[in-house]
């Protein structure tokens, strides 16, 4: 199941995705836990971030829509890593929700790259990647343990 994460990402790396990640959304732990990444050492699958009650939950998981910040100062608020995010080369964030077909999230597609590389037709193309992977991505959230 994990060749779902893996696929997706060469595919966003064609696009110019720097930094890939995946995260399940676990609502009952109030946690967001990395399945997938690109990244292991600095970003490894065991690691977690809090689910906070802010803009960004409210857009991406409250109302299943994707985050687009071309800037550090536009993501910093919500990334308290933003610091680590800047050392790595990326200075521009998206996140795609991954959605069941109820329309809860479940999890999210997370890309990094340079400053203002999320356009408005880059941005398409990412969303439509993670619309056509939604099945296989699903099957293999379901298959990631949340503990």
């Amino acid at each position: 199941m994990a060749d779902a994460f893996a696929d997706l990402h060469a595919a966003a790396a064609a696009l110019g995705a720097k930094l890939f990640t995946v995260t399940v959304h676990d609502p009952e732990a109030h946690l967001f836990r990395r399945a997938y990444t690109s990244h292991p050492i600095d970003y490894p699958t065991s690691g977690t971030k809090p689910m906070v009650e802010d803009d960004w939950s409210r857009l991406v998981i409250g109302e299943g829509k994707s985050f687009v910040a071309n800037t550090t100062a536009a993501f910093a608020p919500y990334f308290p890593d933003h610091e680590l995010i800047n050392a790595l080369g990326c200075h521009s964030a998206m996140n795609i929700p991954i959605k069941r077909g109820d329309g809860a999230v479940v999890g999210t597609v997370n890309l990094l790259s340079d400053a203002n590389h999320f356009t408005s037709e880059k941005a398409a193309a990412y969303e439509a990647l993670v619309d056509e992977a939604t099945p296989a991505l699903l099957r293999a959230i379901a298959a990631t343990p949340l503990a």
